[in-house]
């Protein structure tokens, strides 16, 4: 998305309380709004992780879910996720699904940018090969959950990542 493009200003619930720009979002102090993290899967329980590129405006250089974005005011979820899925990574996202949503805030050191977002977290799988946009994407690795929280440990993924990650893990427990 283009700084200058819109997303969904949300309240403390989830519910939409206007229109920014992407910008206007994640200038200081941050304005909550609506997000998605897409967690790709496959069946051996190896999800993918994609470390973002050194261009991006927020934490770039860290690893990550699969894919990350905002749906346009009032746009489809799930439709906007696997548009960005596509834009990205080049594959087609099945069979996703909702597991859970949480908030968080965080702001980049390098940019003074602040994350503060109601993040919605989507399960799927992918159809073709992945073919990342070296523009968003750095590089991606399918990964255990054990390495996933590896990762965690280290500091080396992004602010939200932890929370997602949660989300996924109390998901495949119930499964």
């Amino acid at each position: 998305m283009a700084e200058t493009d819109l997303v969904e200003l949300v309240d403390e619930h989830g519910d939409a309380a206007g229109t920014t720009t992407v910008g206007q979002a994640h200038a200081a102090p941050g304005r909550l709004h609506r997000a998605f993290s897409v967690v790709l899967t496959r069946p051996d329980g190896r999800m993918l992780l994609q470390r973002r590129a050194e261009t991006k405006l927020r934490f770039p250089g860290l690893w990550t879910n699969s894919c990350c974005g905002h749906p346009l005011p009032g746009a489809d979820l799930h439709a906007r996720a696997a548009l960005r899925v596509r834009e990205e990574l080049g594959v087609d996202l099945v069979g996703a699904r909702e597991v859970g949503t949480f908030r968080y805030r965080a702001q980049d050191a390098a940019s003074g940018h602040v994350e503060r977002e109601h993040d919605h977290v989507l399960v799927g799988r992918c159809t073709g090969e992945l073919r990342p946009d070296p523009e968003e994407v750095a590089e991606v690795e399918w990964v255990t959950p054990a390495r996933a929280h590896e990762l965690v440990a280290a500091g080396v993924v992004t602010p939200w990542f932890a929370d997602v990650l949660r989300l996924v893990d109390a998901d495949a427990a119930s499964a």
